[in-house]
């Protein structure tokens, strides 16, 4: 299976794919395209510019062409998408350029897990995030995936609770138990 996590910053995607792939033996993982591009050598500005999202767009498709069939994906190219057209110059962001090799590219995947912010929010965000573009993001990809505002068609699943929880959730979906 193809699973790609998706969610705004510090909600537990990685947390949540370390614990499924616990359960999926022989899938490999695949980190998020901002740290594929740090690991070849892109420096990122503080904050990260619209090109530095362009860059980390381009990386999140190829990661999705270069995977094998069983693969967890954390994030995937919609994730990138959001903080784009969250971005301060978003209006440089042109979106109808990207959307074809966007759905091809969700197309490959099997399933995407929603992590959304939680009302209490599960995770502890620090003086220094930005906690209005992380809910920013948060309600873009909800008009992205759940509403599917880019007409991606895509197999959304929106999990809640601890860690165990959504592990949960998504085995069932799969249709795989956890492991104790």
């Amino acid at each position: 299976m193809r699973i790609a996590f998706s969610g705004s910053h510090r909600v537990g995607k990685t947390t949540l794919v370390e614990r499924v792939v616990e359960g999926l033996p022989g899938h490999a993982t695949v980190d998020e395209p901002y740290y594929l591009l740090e690991e070849d050598g892109h420096e990122f500005g503080e904050p990260p510019s619209l090109e530095d999202f362009e860059a980390q767009l381009v990386r999140s498709l190829a990661a999705l062409d270069d995977a094998g069939r069983d693969a967890l994906f954390d994030r995937c190219p919609v994730d990138v998408v959001a903080y784009l057209l969250e971005h301060d110059d978003a209006a440089g962001f042109e979106l109808d350029d990207w959307l074809e090799p966007i759905r091809d590219a969700v197309r490959t995947l099997d399933l995407v897990v929603f992590v959304p912010i939680e009302e209490v929010d599960r995770i502890a965000v620090g003086p220094h995030e930005d906690a209005a573009l992380r809910r920013a993001v948060d309600e873009r990809l909800r008009e992205l995936l759940i509403d599917d505002a880019l007409g991606l068609d895509a197999e959304v699943l929106t999990v809640s609770g601890d860690v165990r929880a959504r592990t949960e959730q998504v085995m069932a979906r799969i249709g795989r138990g956890v492991r104790a």
